[in-house]
């Protein structure tokens, strides 16, 4: 099975449409498939449902999706880097479901573990409890987290071989694997593409079962803020 597609827009052709829900990696700007997420603004599919940590920033990563009015509903864990988004959602223009940070993280893993359900103690007695199932285990209550799939998942990594075998760098791992196991259909972009022969299998964290299409990808990797200070005189 070829995996390799030349560019963005040719590796989600015939994948997207409208209503559709996407998971995207990343952490911030760190990981995100910016590549893939500028594709998917080019394709004009509209009312999505995108599962991610944020939504990018003003202007870029999925904050470009926000901008043209593309997406109808984020699932996500933090939205405080990107006014526009503040804008919709106060509007009335835009549906958010929040989640602590973890449950989100194992909402993912459980879906692609095929995993419908879990109880967790966070956020019980918060309004994250409202209209979910309570139950109690060992005198402690706990409340019903369902498992999250995407009809796609777009991820980005390091470095990837010709059967999609995946590794991510350092801190732009974040979100990425488990995403990659939850979606239908996953498409990768990477920095470097190699042949199987040079992958260390012990080094591999998403095997290529669970990758479609592959790309290639150019990267800004824009610093979401940058903070400086001056230079010290002597």
């Amino acid at each position: 099975m070829q995996k390799r597609f030349k560019d963005a827009d040719a590796a989600l052709d015939g994948l997207l449409f409208d209503g559709m829900t996407i998971m995207a990696g990343g952490f911030g700007l760190c990981g995100i498939p910016e590549n893939l997420i500028a594709a998917v603004h080019r394709a004009g599919v509209k009312d999505l449902t995108v599962i991610s940590n944020n939504c990018g920033v003003d202007g870029f990563g999925l904050g470009i999706l926000l901008d043209a009015k593309q997406i109808k509903k984020m699932v996500s864990s933090y939205v405080g880097e990107n006014k526009e988004f503040e804008r919709q959602y106060l509007d009335g223009e835009l549906e958010l479901e929040f989640n602590p940070q973890g449950t989100l993280a194992e909402r993912i893993r459980a879906g692609g573990a095929g995993i419908p359900g879990f109880y967790t103690k966070t956020g019980v007695g918060t309004l994250i409890a409202e209209g979910k199932e309570h139950k109690d285990f060992g005198g402690q209550t706990y409340i019903l987290e369902t498992g999250l799939v995407a009809d796609l998942s777009i991820v980005k990594a390091w470095k990837a071989d010709t059967e999609g075998n995946l590794i991510f760098r350092k801190t732009a791992r974040n979100f990425n694997p488990m995403m990659a196991t939850a979606g239908k259909v996953t498409v990768a972009e990477v920095e470097e593409v190699v042949s199987p022969a040079d992958m260390d299998p012990d080094h591999i964290h998403t095997p290529g079962i669970y990758v479609q299409r592959l790309i290639q990808g150019q990267f800004e990797k824009r610093i979401e803020q940058r903070t400086t200070r001056q230079k010290e005189t002597a």
